[in-house]
């Protein structure tokens, strides 16, 4: 009888135990389908631009093509020319320092350093015609607004080289205009993906595979899979669009979120589900970055400036990717990288012109992106780390922002004149700071957050890859006690203290149980 209840016990727990799980995979294969449906659907634009009679001209000039945007879209121009993406600035709250104006305007890097006096050049990735000078722009000239940049959907629309953010010469304007529609990959990447001066410079998932990528390059992206184009998530009102690039960001707000489709607990197993109060979804799911194409890691500028026969020289790896610029300095590169790991709260700091630098001894962080363990708001996020050594006035204690770009030599810039004094000089007047004549190197990091490039399930972070006591993913976050990599002699001579009194206890209980049962028998 007793056999009987045990093996009745044990398959009714088995089909209990099968049916929950059943039930997990059925809700989480339900969550993927919605998603699956919602983004199958493309939106389609529901004017054919090419019948509009407006757009039936011949275009002289991008600024007619802009007037005949506006004559319909009326209101627009106010919303665009509220955006960063018009005046390269917006309000921030940076811890320290209250509200100012963040952007390309006042913010350094350690790629090309800034882009005050170098605007003719830097403007090919600004949704506007002739900005050529930050200070004497028209940010409230809407003529000058670039409406193709964004929403040319013939794919044929480039930007000129050093033309101020003109668009290069001979394109057929009139085309263009009337094959317009939501913003395609194509239209962001042709800035994201370049940005810094060539393919995946900065951010290292972000690069022109990205145009039509593979599933292994990236799950939501993929070409032959859901084809999740940048609007899908980056979301969009008023032309004010979400997401944040903390090069040029400080606060926890209007931020593009995994959670936004996947929820918090996207997990049919709750231990899995747990992670995610400490863990970003990227952790776990961006196991590799750069995985096309490599990316730029570090940039010597110390080492610009070198010469043959008074020529700049360049110098490529086997893949093509600049080792040497005379311009620019040395390089190093890398691909498929393992992200380097911080606490991240959404929140960050940065270095901004004028910033006087107290501690020369060590490297300093341009972007200090905040967080810890102990922070609520904290999560452990995957970034990735680029270093670099650039321009610093020993004397003023600032970063320089040199000259970089000229049409012609003798103007000071670095690019033409080869001259770190003569650049530094020009470039620091240029944006009304000191300049002592002396020119020093410092090393600096920046950080880089890595959201793009999602892997597959099956290419997911392991767990032990982080639980293990050597080399784990984790190894540098020393804040927390994680299982399996972290040992304290107080918990793990409790755990055995636990252990021998579990093993003591089930020991007496059987030992009561022969007693209680040999009792028994001796009564009958």
């Amino acid at each position: 009888m007793k056999k009987i209840v045990l093996s009745v016990f044990i398959l009714s727990m088995t089909i209990m135990i099968s049916i929950s799980l059943l039930r997990s995979n059925d809700t989480q294969k339900s969550k993927l389908d919605i998603l699956r449906a919602r983004f199958s659907v493309k939106d389609a634009t529901s004017s054919d631009h090419s019948k509009f009679a407006v757009l039936k001209q011949t275009f002289k000039t991008p600024q007619e093509v802009t007037a005949a945007c506006l004559s319909c879209h009326t209101g627009t121009a106010s919303e665009i020319m509220k955006s960063n993406h018009w005046n390269w600035e917006r309000p921030e709250y940076i811890k320290g320092r209250g509200v100012v104006y963040l952007g390309k305007k006042n913010a350094i890097n350690n790629f090309c350093i800034g882009v005050e006096g170098n605007e003719q050049s830097c403007a090919k990735c600004h949704i506007g015609f002739g900005l050529s000078n930050t200070k004497t722009f028209g940010f409230n000239d809407s003529t000058n607004i670039d409406c193709l940049v964004c929403h040319d959907n013939s794919e044929t629309y480039l930007k000129g080289n050093e033309k101020a953010g003109y668009p290069k010469e001979n394109l057929d304007l009139s085309n263009i205009a009337q094959h317009v529609g939501k913003p395609k990959r194509t239209n962001c990447g042709v800035c994201h993906f370049f940005g810094g001066g060539g393919n995946n410079v900065k951010h290292g998932d972000l690069e022109k595979s990205m145009f039509e990528p593979s599933r292994d390059i990236d799950v939501h992206m993929a070409s032959t899979g859901m084809n999740i184009q940048c609007t899908d998530c980056h979301t969009t009102k008023h032309h004010t669009i979400s997401g944040k690039m903390y090069s040029l960001s400080s606060m926890n707000r209007n931020r593009a979120l995994c959670e936004d489709c996947h929820s918090e607990r996207p997990h049919a197993d709750e231990i899995l589900n747990k992670h995610t109060y400490k863990v970003a979804c990227q952790t776990c799911h961006i196991s590799t970055y750069a995985k096309a194409n490599a990316t730029k890691t570090s940039w010597d500028w110390q080492a610009a400036g070198k010469l043959k026969d008074g020529k700049p020289i360049e110098e490529d790896d086997k893949d093509g990717n600049h080792t040497y610029l005379s311009i620019k300095g040395r390089f190093t590169w890398g691909k498929n990288l393992k992200p380097d790991y911080i606490w991240f709260n959404g929140t960050a700091s940065h270095y901004l012109l004028g910033d006087v630098i107290s501690d020369t001894t060590k490297p300093l962080i341009i972007n200090p992106l905040y967080g810890s363990y102990d922070d609520k708001d904290s999560k452990i996020i995957p970034v990735k780390i680029h270093t670099a050594t650039q321009p610093f006035d020993p004397v003023t204690g600032l970063l320089i922002q040199p000259k970089l770009f000229a049409d012609k030599e003798g103007e000071g810039a670095f690019w033409k004149d080869f001259d770190w004094k003569r650049a530094a000089e020009v470039g620091m007047h240029d944006v009304n700071l000191p300049a002592s004549g002396k020119v020093s190197f410092l090393k600096t990091v920046m950080y880089w957050p890595v959201n793009h490039m999602v892997s597959t399930k099956e290419n997911t972070v392991k767990c032990i890859e982080c639980h293990t006591s050597e080399n784990g993913r984790l190894a540098g976050l020393k804040d927390f006690y994680m299982p399996a990599r972290d040992h304290n002699s107080i918990i793990e001579t409790l755990g055995k203290i636990v252990l021998m009194l579990t093993f003591l206890s089930v020991l007496l209980h059987g030992i009561m149980r022969i007693y209680s049962t040999k009792k028994l028998k001796r009564k009958n």
